[in-house]
């Protein structure tokens, strides 16, 4: 078993789609590879136009919206490569970028998964990497995050200098994330109770539990317009955050689910 499976999840992003697929075949992988995207019942035609304009990518209907994890799994389960890179339908790939998160992670054998510096249509890069989620973790990143886009002075020097830097962390981001077939298998994909948000906090999770290492790759580049598919039903979106955060913390932090329950149903936002 060798090679590199492409997997992407796609829902209602069809032009993006169409500019992430056309990045991949402009400038292709060295390492033999091949590219899979499942798509979770979208109704823009996005399955149609791979089919038409990319005969060789494997296109399989999900036959609905499975979420992140499950469509995900899917994917997976259809290939048979060494290598997994999971990569969202709203991305653009640069020349180089996949082949060199391989190289990290041959260069790397503690570890089980990579992921790049993700970058906006500004160039303006994201937070996409951290410490593990908790309450006071997830409290310090929403605050950097907020203070980041209002570009405040010392906490954008301080991200726009850490994420140049390789390092092991506890997550990455799941809309670039390379990592080792059996490293996956390991620890049983990803964890489907997570239909979208915090799957691959979770996953990289697993992958540490396993003693296994995570690394973020700070001299790649992979550019990510966020929130395309969010947009068709952002209150569908917000539901489905709010409950893929109660499904984590009751998975990983089980006292401080009942608080966030509560918190939740006292502004009238608990998800039915």
């Amino acid at each position: 078993m060798s090679g590199l499976a492409i997997v992407i999840v796609s829902f209602n992003v069809r032009e993006d789609l169409a500019r992430a697929l056309g990045s991949l075949f402009a400038s292709p992988p060295a390492i033999a590879h091949e590219i899979v995207v499942v798509d979770n019942g979208s109704s823009d035609g996005s399955l149609e136009m791979v089919r038409s304009r990319w005969p060789s990518v494997r296109a399989i209907d999900a036959g609905g919206n499975l979420g992140f994890s499950k469509a995900n799994n899917l994917g997976i389960r259809e290939t048979r490569s060494e290598w997994v890179l999971l990569l969202n339908g709203d991305t653009e790939v640069p020349e180089g970028a996949i082949d060199a998160l391989v190289e990290e992670l041959r260069a790397h054998p503690e570890a089980a998964v990579a992921g790049p510096r993700l970058v906006d249509g500004a160039g303006r890069p994201e937070i996409s990497f951290g410490r593990m989620i908790g309450p006071f973790n997830e409290l310090r990143q929403k605050v950097k995050g907020r203070l980041y886009d209002a570009r405040w002075g010392p906490v954008r020097r301080r991200v726009e200098q850490s994420v140049r830097v390789s390092t092991e962390v506890d997550w990455v981001s799941g809309a670039c994330l390379l990592v080792r077939r059996s490293d996956a298998e390991a620890v049983g994909l990803f964890d489907e109770r997570f239909f979208l948000y915090t799957e691959d906090v979770d996953f990289c999770a697993s992958i540490r539990g396993l003693g296994r290492r995570v690394r973020f790759v700070g001299t790649v580049e992979v550019r990510h317009l966020r929130g395309r598919s969010r947009a068709h039903d952002p209150s569908a979106s917000r539901a489905a955050y709010r409950r893929s955060h109660l499904a984590f913390y009751a998975k990983h932090h089980p006292t401080w689910h009942r608080l966030l329950r509560w918190y939740l149903r006292a502004k009238g936002q608990l998800p039915g």
